[in-house]
């Protein structure tokens, strides 16, 4: 079901303290949204007032023109998935997944119709009779959303749904979980601390850190132009080199000029300013050469760590500060790889050299 989110002026307190402080969101009707951001930043909070098991100080929550804080949570029409799955033992696959339509006390026919058609979307179709504690971690998860899509929810909230899996199972899950989100269309609220997950599954994603919203973007913009250091820090690894902005607006590190994308955002002069830079962006570049593309810096090699997929060369600034940098071991690359103490430059292309302010 498509059905758009509107989330204004939202404020939670507990006492003095402020988990959510003045949010603002639009979810577009269909649309996979991430909440993303470290334990304790209040995007839990927000899935929790979202599902009706936490009042708000203030606001208002708009889902599809209709007012959700004056309803309780069994009115709201939304589909959970915990953590933790919350599971019955004592009832099968079939009754796991049947039991939202029970409550609902619809017909045994199109219980059975809607059960069959959830368990076929996740592909149980055939574990209709299987007791849950003899499923897998991977199984017991689409039970769980089956369960959260069979009485067609008009938004469907996820809460860290896939923690529990390990790391290879859980990569394949959020393939799995975008692919039937493009099926269902259903509006959907994921929460996550982890931010390759968040990457991988949203059409956008909401950074969110001590209880405020940071940045609302989709997950390119978000990755490659954050707009504070504490989401370039946060999404990605990255290096910060300190930036001095002159009087006349123009930007230069370690005393050389920064040459930057048309896009780039440009801070004060008396703001704090500092370059990201990312380590699958940098390459080893030659001693000499035109630079009208390319922001490059003197750093000296320090030590290779072969880490499969690629190799990670950490070099060091004439500050003295350490910098990493991504190489794809291949046979093509095999002479850009340098021994420790041999000078180097370093090279980032303008389009890749970001610009971000100190956080508020």
């Amino acid at each position: 079901m498509k059905v758009p989110v509107s989330i204004r002026a939202l404020r939670k307190n507990f006492g003095s303290f402020e988990a959510l402080k003045d949010i603002n969101l639009d979810i577009a009707p269909g649309e996979f949204v991430t909440l993303l951001g470290p334990s304790g930043s209040g995007k839990t909070t927000l899935l929790q007032v979202l599902a009706g098991f936490v009042t708000p100080t203030s606001g208002s929550i708009m889902i599809g023109g209709e007012e959700l804080l004056t309803k309780p949570p069994h009115q709201r029409g939304i589909g959970l998935v915990f953590q933790n799955y919350a599971l019955f033992p004592h009832m099968n696959v079939f009754e796991n997944v049947a039991y939202p339509l029970k409550i609902r006390r619809l017909s045994r026919s199109e219980i059975e119709s809607r059960v069959c058609a959830a368990l076929d979307m996740v592909r149980l179709s055939q574990f209709t009779d299987r007791a849950v504690d003899r499923l897998s971690g991977g199984q017991r998860q689409r039970v769980a959303l089956a369960r959260a899509i069979v009485f067609e929810p008009r938004i469907l909230l996820m809460d860290e749904s896939l923690s529990a899996l390990d790391k290879k199972l859980r990569e394949q899950m959020q393939i799995e979980l975008r692919h039937l989100h493009e099926r269902l269309h259903t509006t959907t609220v994921f929460v996550t601390h982890d931010q390759r997950e968040a990457l991988t599954m949203s059409d956008r994603i909401a950074v969110i850190n001590n209880g405020a919203l940071i940045q609302f973007d989709t997950p390119c913009t978000i990755y490659d132009r954050p707009k504070t250091r504490f989401v370039a820090d946060f999404v990605g690894e990255t290096t910060f080199l300190p930036v001095q902005i002159d009087k006349g607006g123009e930007a230069s590190v370690f005393g050389n000029r920064l040459r930057l994308a048309d896009h780039a955002q440009r801070p004060a002069p008396a703001k704090e300013s500092w370059l990201a830079l990312r380590p699958e962006k940098l390459a080893i570049g030659p001693a000499s050469g035109p630079e009208a593309e390319v922001n490059r810096f003197a750093a000296i090699a320090r030590e290779t760590i072969f880490q499969g997929d690629s190799l990670l060369v950490i070099a060091g600034f004439p500050d003295g500060q350490s910098i990493g940098l991504r190489i794809v071991p291949q046979e093509a690359n095999r002479g850009l790889v340098p021994v420790p103490g041999q000078p180097i430059h370093i090279d980032v292309h303008r389009n890749d050299s970001i610009l971000v302010g100190g956080d508020v």
